[in-house]
């Protein structure tokens, strides 16, 4: 428990990183990725462990990694158009495109409480953006729409992730986030010059931030949280889970001063409800 406790911890607070760096949106998640692989490949051939498992699994962790590079991509723009609070709510609608994908693809029956979650979620989330949507300018607009995008990639980052392990089960969490850090960074790096953005990091407090969003995120958070899933029960899963969405205001709130109506604080409230009622397939999922 302590350790997904922490490892959400440390995930909630990847929004607070990416507005500290004065560094482009895809050059921070590019070196979170690199930073973090880098560090995992050294604890993975210190556990004299191979970074190869051969191409069953090398093809779906490079997809994993090309959805999760996309996932980062809008994540990091949603998180200066709106915050990390907003932005990372609403990447956690990810749980419902999950559930969308175990009805269409593995033909589960959907189950009363995801309908309801899906209600519930709507709601909130009108509850939530409509004030400032209608108040502030192009820029907060287009923040959530790319918070809704981020959703969809980090849902194709679960799935492809899924696939990946099933083709190795004796890789370990270090070796296997290792392998898709480092692929991931391959893919955003060249995004990064493509885009017009540069590598370039103007300080050596940028490159401190830097190394702890990489380490925070990749380590301390991913693996953890890799680490205590099977231990734990779905429905505690689901509910420690929260606290990175609910983590991520508070370190909005706390520390860039972000101020929401009574409205936004009921919206944000059933759009937490939701995720956890949509939450319970996946964490059970995780713990087979």
């Amino acid at each position: 428990m302590l350790r997904l406790v922490f490892g959400v911890v440390m995930i909630s607070l990847g929004g607070v990183f990416v507005k500290l760096v004065d560094v482009d949106p895809t050059a921070t998640a590019f070196y979170r990725m690199l930073f973090g692989g880098l560090v995992l490949t050294g604890i993975t051939l210190a556990r004299r462990e191979s970074l190869w498992f051969g191409a069953r699994f090398m093809l779906p962790a490079l997809l994993a990694a090309i959805w999760f590079a996309a996932d980062l991509y809008f994540w990091h723009r949603s998180i200066l158009y709106v915050g990390p609070g907003l932005s990372t709510l609403l990447a956690n609608f990810q749980v419902f495109l999950l559930a969308l994908a175990g009805v269409l693809l593995y033909r589960e029956r959907p189950r009363p409480a995801l309908l309801v979650a899906i209600a519930l979620a709507f709601g909130g989330l009108v509850m939530l953006v409509l004030p400032e949507w209608l108040s502030l300018g192009s820029d907060y607009r287009l923040g959530v729409i790319f918070g809704l995008v981020t959703a969809v990639c980090y849902a194709g980052y679960t799935l492809t992730l899924r696939a990946s392990r099933l083709g190795n089960s004796s890789a370990s969490n270090y070796a296997n986030m290792a392998v898709l850090s480092l692929a991931c960074a391959a893919v955003l790096g060249p995004l990064t010059v493509v885009g017009g953005e540069s590598l370039f990091i103007p300080s050596w407090q940028d490159l401190g931030w830097l190394l702890a969003y990489g380490i925070a995120a990749q380590l301390l958070g991913w693996v953890l949280i890799s680490h205590s899933l099977p231990k734990l029960n779905a429905s505690t899963v689901g509910l420690v889970l929260l606290l990175q969405p609910v983590g991520a205001f508070v370190w909005d709130f706390t520390l860039f001063d972000r101020r929401l109506e009574a409205v936004q604080f009921i919206g944000g409230a059933l759009a937490l409800v939701a995720i956890y009622l949509g939450s319970q397939r996946k964490a059970v999922k995780s713990n087979e």
